[in-house]
C-alpha cells in the first residue's frame, strides 16, 4: 500500500514537471516564432518548431503545442519557398509542409473545434492540389471539410478568415471571383483590428496581419486598382518591412503607373 501511494506522488510529480517544462517551452517557442515572423528568418522558424516540438512530446494531450508545432512549419515550408529553387531547399520544404499536416491532424484530433488548426490544414491541402486534377479529386474534399470546419469554429477568428481568403486568391480566374477574395480578405482586416485592441495571452497567436495586407494588395492588383493596391502594400511593408512580395507589389503598380 505504501509503495502504491509512493508511486502514485512521484507519478503525479512528474506529470507536474513535465507539464511547467512544457509551459516553458511553449514560452520560448512562440517568442522564437514571432521573432521569426517579423525578420522572416527560416533558422528561426525552424528552431520555434523544435521547441514546440518539445513541448508536444512533455505534453503529447495538448492540441495547442501541437497547433503552435503546426503553423510554426508551416511557415518554414513559406520561407524555404520563398527562397531561389534549389533540390535542397525543395526537399525541406517539402519536409516542412509534411510535418506541419501531421501536427494539424494531431492538433484537431485532440480538439476538434480548434479553428485555426483547421484553417491551416484546408490551405496546406490546397497548396498539395496546386491546378494538378488529380490531386484535386484526391485533396479537394479534404480542403472542403477543413475550411468548412475552420467556419463553423471561428468565423470570427482573423486568421481563419485570412487563410480562406488566401484559397479564394490562389484559385480565383475570374473577377467576380477575385471580388470575393477581397471581400473575405477586408472582413479578416476588420477582425484583424479589432484583435490588436485586445490583449492576448501568452500563446494566444497574433501571427497574419500583415501578410493579410499584402494579399489585399495583391487581389487589388489584379483588379487593376493600383492606387488601392499600393496603398496596401505600403500598409504591409509598415508593420513587416521584410515583407518581400509587398516591396515587389509595391515596385510593380507604382511602376506601372
Amino acid at each position: 500500500m505504501i509503495w502504491r501511494v509512493a508511486a502514485w506522488f512521484f507519478l503525479s510529480a512528474c506529470v507536474t514537471w513535465a507539464n511547467e517544462s512544457s509551459d516553458q517551452l511553449m514560452a520560448a517557442g512562440v517568442k522564437e516564432f514571432t521573432a521569426a515572423y517579423k525578420a522572416w528568418d527560416g533558422q528561426r522558424f525552424g528552431a520555434a518548431a523544435e521547441l514546440f516540438r518539445q513541448a508536444s512530446t512533455n505534453a503529447p494531450g495538448s492540441g495547442t503545442n501541437y497547433y503552435w508545432l503546426g503553423a510554426a512549419e508551416f511557415h518554414h515550408m513559406l520561407q524555404l519557398r520563398s527562397r531561389p529553387a534549389s533540390p535542397t531547399s525543395t526537399l525541406a520544404a517539402d519536409a516542412a509542409m509534411d510535418a506541419a499536416l501531421a501536427a494539424l491532424e494531431t492538433a484537431v484530433k485532440l480538439d476538434e473545434r480548434h479553428a485555426e488548426s483547421h484553417a491551416l490544414l484546408g490551405t496546406l491541402y490546397g497548396m498539395k492540389i496546386d491546378g494538378n486534377l488529380l490531386r484535386g479529386v484526391r485533396f479537394g474534399p479534404r480542403v472542403a471539410k477543413h475550411q468548412n470546419k475552420a467556419m463553423e469554429f471561428g468565423a470570427e477568428n482573423p486568421r481563419v478568415r485570412y487563410l480562406l481568403g488566401t484559397g479564394q486568391f490562389h484559385t480565383a480566374r475570374r473577377a467576380a471571383a477575385q471580388r470575393e477574395a477581397l471581400t473575405t480578405l477586408l472582413a479578416a482586416e476588420t477582425l484583424f483590428a479589432a484583435e490588436a485592441q485586445r490583449l492576448g495571452g501568452p500563446l494566444e497567436p497574433r501571427w497574419g496581419r500583415s501578410s493579410c495586407l499584402t494579399f489585399i494588395g495583391r487581389t487589388y492588383e489584379l483588379l487593376g486598382q493600383r492606387a488601392e493596391a499600393a496603398n496596401y502594400f505600403r500598409q504591409a511593408l509598415a508593420e513587416h518591412p521584410s515583407d518581400h512580395v509587398a516591396k515587389e507589389g509595391l515596385a510593380r503598380v507604382v511602376e506601372r503607373k
